[in-house]
Order: C-alpha cells, then sequence, then structure tokens
C-alpha cells in the first residue's frame, strides 16, 4: 500500500477557496479522496493559533478528521503589518517525512513551495501532489510536481 504524508497550509487553502468559491474547503471530502488506499504516515495541519471560539472548534474539527494541528502565533508587528505563515515548518516537515512517505501531499498553491516540491521529487525520488485552486496556485508550483489536483465544487462545503 502507498504511504503518504499530508501537509496543509491552512491559512492559504482558507483564503484561496474562500476568494475564489466564495465558500470553505471540504476537509472530510478532501480526507476521503487523498487516502483512499493509502496508509496516512502523518497528516499536518499548520494553522495560526487563536482564542476565536470559531477557529478553535475548526482546529478541534480537522483532529477529529486525523490531522495533527500544529499552530504558530500570528505576529503583530509595531509598523501595523502582520506575520503567520508556516512555510519554513511546513519545509522542514517536508523534507523529513520524504525520507519515509512515498508521496508528500501538499495543500497549498504558495509558489514558494515550487523548489521544496524540486527537491524533493529530486533528492528523494518520490510523487508530490499538491491541491490547490488553480487560478490561484502559482504556475511555478505546478509545473514542479507530479500531479496537480484542482480544488473545484467536489472539495468545497456549500
Amino acid at each position: 500500500m502507498e504511504s503518504v504524508a499530508i501537509l496543509v497550509d491552512v491559512q492559504n487553502i482558507y483564503y484561496t477557496t474562500r476568494d475564489r468559491y466564495k465558500s470553505h474547503f471540504d476537509y472530510n471530502a478532501f480526507w476521503r479522496k487523498a487516502t483512499a488506499n493509502r496508509e496516512v504516515l502523518e497528516a499536518n495541519a499548520y494553522a495560526i493559533a487563536s482564542n476565536n471560539p470559531k477557529q478553535r472548534q475548526f482546529h478541534h474539527i480537522l483532529r477529529g478528521i486525523g490531522f495533527n494541528v500544529k499552530l504558530k502565533p500570528f505576529i503583530q508587528r509595531m509598523d501595523g503589518s502582520a506575520k503567520g505563515d508556516w512555510d519554513v515548518g511546513i519545509t522542514l516537515d517536508a523534507i523529513e517525512l520524504a525520507m519515509q512517505a512515498d508521496v508528500i501531499i501538499l495543500l497549498s498553491g504558495d509558489g514558494d513551495f515550487d523548489l521544496l516540491a524540486q527537491r524533493i521529487r529530486n533528492k528523494y525520488k518520490k510523487e508530490i501532489e499538491v491541491y490547490g485552486v488553480k487560478d490561484l496556485t502559482a504556475q511555478s508550483l505546478i509545473e514542479s510536481v507530479d500531479r496537480f489536483i484542482e480544488i473545484d465544487h467536489n472539495l468545497l462545503i456549500y
């Protein structure tokens, strides 16, 4: 049985599905599709910590599906800008998991991950699948992976 590691850039998926479809991503439908006839070695959802009850409930739902929820604080800078991305954390975990899993599944449209995909394919000879909103996924990322799966109405909650 093929083994997979799943890495979800929660903020990216939230904003791209909201902006493109005015809808929410269906993590249950995704899980059924991505894990069918596969062994899940690890599944991580990278999110921003929040005291908002709805956010905390969402994190609880993700855990119920089977995800490890990794939280990072939202940083408000003195100049008013904010930071809260997980790119380095996702990259480090992907490299480590590439040594074990047959396939790395990344949910993100962020073009910064194109180098990660190339490294995993070339150095570890592992397959990379990316799920993303087609119009909002970097072309460089799409071209760097083995399979790009478009997030469409089948993976949305209406």
